[in-house]
């Protein structure tokens, strides 16, 4: 979720938000983030681990894990990848899949992520989503959070769009606050601010409630 989103629920509400992360492969908790957890020892609302998914719960031990089957230290990211006795035995009747998302020995989330040097787990994004535009390599979830930093922002989309130049570019659908009126070269200013050019969309559009679109490019 939305990490300004949640600060401001934190601050409002007080500490009452728990977060789990889980797949019906492996159900319900591989990582837990606590209430406690999401505030530092002072008191303040711990930001920087706001878009962690928590500590692997003690029923799984989980991984990073390369597409060599290489496990990765902290900070690296990779797929993340899991095992433990709440793991499926397999997909039902479909061995090719099963063998395929447990190969070397670890059932494959399909999520990209990395593990800090605390053991949090964050999750970067789906490894589907992931859009290679200009030979790098741009997670649809990082563009959201830093979209989703606006004021003017109340929703977002990232998606990678055909281009004949960058072979992706990296679009966003933003759905404005009620009444907000947002520029989209502001807009995209704003995000490479705080990720890059190279991160940053080429293309925005935006969706108000109960409207067609209306396209921006820049």
């Amino acid at each position: 979720m939305s990490v300004a989103k949640l600060e401001e629920a934190l601050t409002r509400i007080g500490p009452v938000m728990a977060q789990l992360f889980g797949q019906s492969e492996a159900p319900m908790m591989i990582s837990t983030l606590a209430p406690a957890e999401h505030f530092d020892a002072d008191g303040s609302v711990a930001v920087g681990r706001l878009s962690s998914a928590g500590r692997p719960s003690p029923l799984v031990t989980v991984g990073i894990m390369d597409k060599q089957g290489r496990l990765l230290g902290p900070g690296e990211r990779g797929e993340i990848v899991v095992r433990g006795s709440l793991v499926m035995a397999g997909y039902y009747k479909n061995p090719a899949a099963t063998a395929e998302v447990s190969a070397h020995g670890w059932h494959h989330t399909g999520d990209i992520g990395y593990l800090d040097e605390e053991n949090f787990l964050y999750i970067v994004d789906r490894a589907k989503d992931m859009v290679i535009t200009g030979g790098f390599n741009v997670y649809s979830a990082e563009v959201e959070q830093a979209l989703m930093a606006h004021d003017a922002v109340r929703d977002c989309a990232v998606v990678g769009l055909p281009d004949e130049k960058w072979g992706e570019r990296v679009t966003a659908v933003v759905q404005p606050q009620p009444g907000a009126s947002i520029n989209a070269d502001e807009l995209i200013a704003f995000t490479k601010a705080r990720i890059g050019s190279v991160k940053a969309p080429k293309q925005i559009e935006f969706w108000p409630d109960r409207h067609g679109p209306q396209w921006a490019r820049c």
